[in-house]
């Protein structure tokens, strides 16, 4: 009975972590909602005044982005703004030809007028973070505004946000990411189900009650006079964004998030893309917990309930170990819960605990309507998307949370960058990308035993116990099946 015990207190301080988690996206919710009531006014700059138009300077920090850089700085290009307080710098760290074709393009665009530099190093020590240090040094502008290759801000994008920085307490503004490849898969799809919750539900819901929120890395304005106090760029973490943004805000620096400026960009159409994101955006999010978590509760310039949800926030990334937790253990618990009569009550008392699917499920209710609309059809295509985007969720979740157990122990990784496309329609085909990885991840062959574990346990619904089997754990392990099999099969096909 000594390793059902382990079993159990491991599986139920999972459950409750889990629980707990759901709780502060209710919370978060319950923010959002009030938000939309509350007044918004608030001084800003006459930017038709030009005494009262400040000067700019956009980073764009790039690496090896041959299918992209063109149509980045053409897009830059656009911007409407005072040419003579605006500079550009386009950060290059690639190593490839994009160098050449790079700088040749910045010519051109020297020669239309436009203030534009083409900023290398000799080497990417401190990787994006460095980059953007480097390019710091020399830059002209008093706003830093921040943009990776694969975003397309719209013309009018610093008339709408540089105004707010009237506020002289406002170190950031940050908008909200669109996604113009939304429909292409059912990758892109839940990559996007995923990141609008992210700029919906929980960045206005921590901003409209001051609770701490991020920079999102890209689409975003920063305050040069902040990013100095907060002491600068740092590269000693993978998500360089997180890190700075924590420093700035114990600061005493406010972050203002547009909820209603959409900034499009292009979400990773292969799977192998997407997993290396989500690996430096886990793993990001565990080495920050470890570098905040006393900063964050020694603080004196913060309230308990602003701690609680740093704290959470940091900790996002973890909750795909918890799932993953709950995941692998449900197995063993089907049998003992049917191997031990005298448990009864505690399996009773654990099935509330599904309520967390349930607070999860109305949460993102709220964000998906905001987006797509209200009414019976929508709420429909929501239950299906909610439940795919679950499914493959979970399926993420060993890489995950190798990423996250990676990040809370200290052990270090270079800074992979994300390949782009150049993608947005079905006729657009990723195969032939030069900077895909080859080499499928020892993961996978994992997954694919993992696909073959869960369904498993689907067998033994039919066969546990005395009184013709035990079905709750059913729908559990059929999304388990479902998530695991999808991630497998992909990251297969995508190396064909």
């Amino acid at each position: 009975m000594i390793l059902e015990t382990i079993i159990i207190v491991i599986y139920t301080i999972a459950i409750l972590l889990i629980f707990m988690y759901a709780l502060a996206q209710l919370n978060l919710l319950y923010n959002y909602l009030s938000s939309k009531k509350a007044d918004k006014t608030c001084e800003t700059f006459d930017l038709s005044n030009p005494d009262e138009v400040p000067f700019v300077t956009i980073q764009l920090p790039v690496y090896n982005e041959m299918y992209v850089m063109e149509r980045l700085l053409d897009n830059i290009a656009l911007i409407e703004y005072p040419k003579d307080k605006l500079e550009i710098q386009v950060l290059d760290d690639s190593t490839d030809e994009t160098v050449e074709s790079t700088r040749q393009q910045v010519e051109k665009l020297q020669a239309t007028g436009l203030d534009i530099k083409h900023i290398t190093r000799t080497d990417r020590s401190g990787f994006k973070a460095g980059a953007l240090k480097e390019g710091l040094k020399v830059a002209k502008g008093e706003f830093i505004a921040i943009f990776d290759a694969d975003f397309l801000p719209k013309k009018n994008w610093l008339k709408r946000t540089i105004p707010y920085f009237k506020d002289e307490h406002i170190g950031v503004v940050q908008t909200r990411w669109g996604h113009i490849n939304r429909n292409y898969s059912i990758l892109t799809k839940i990559q996007a189900f995923a990141l609008d919750a992210h700029f919906t539900l929980e960045q206005v819901g921590r901003n409209s009650k001051g609770h701490f929120i991020n920079f999102n890395g890209t689409a975003g304005v920063w305050r040069k006079d902040c990013i100095i106090d907060a002491g600068n760029w740092e590269g000693d973490t993978l998500t360089e964004d997180l890190d700075l943004s924590y420093r700035a805000q114990l600061k005493n620096w406010k972050f203002k998030y547009l909820e209603d400026v959409e900034t499009p960009a292009e979400l990773p159409v292969v799977i192998s893309a997407a997993r290396s994101q989500q690996f430096r955006w886990n793993k990001g999010g565990a080495e920050n917990f470890r570098k905040m978590l006393w900063r964050v509760i020694k603080s004196n310039n913060i309230s308990t309930k602003t701690k609680i949800h740093g704290l959470l926030h940091l900790l996002n990334s973890t909750m795909f170990l918890s799932i993953f937790t709950v995941a692998i253990l449900s197995i063993p618990m089907l049998w003992i819960k049917n191997e031990y009569a005298h448990l009864r009550f505690y399996f009773y008392f654990m099935s509330f605990f599904v309520m967390s699917t349930v607070i999860f499920f109305v949460c993102y209710w709220f964000m998906y309507k905001q987006i797509y609309g209200s009414g019976f059809k929508k709420f429909f295509g929501y239950v299906g998307m909610f439940f795919t985007f679950f499914s493959i969720a979970m399926g993420f979740s060993l890489h995950n949370s190798i990423a996250v157990i990676e990040g809370h122990i200290g052990k270090r990784s270079e800074f992979v960058r994300t390949p782009k496309f150049n993608i947005s329609t079905l006729r657009d085909s990723w195969k032939g990308n030069k900077y895909l990885r080859k080499k499928i991840s020892p993961h996978v062959i994992i997954e694919g035993i993992l696909m073959l574990y869960f369904a498993f346990g689907l067998y033994s619904a039919f066969i546990v116990g005395d009184q013709g089997g035990d079905f709750g754990l059913f729908p559990f392990h059929l999304m388990l099946c479902i998530g695991f099999g999808y991630v497998f099969f992909k990251s297969l096909s995508s190396k064909v």
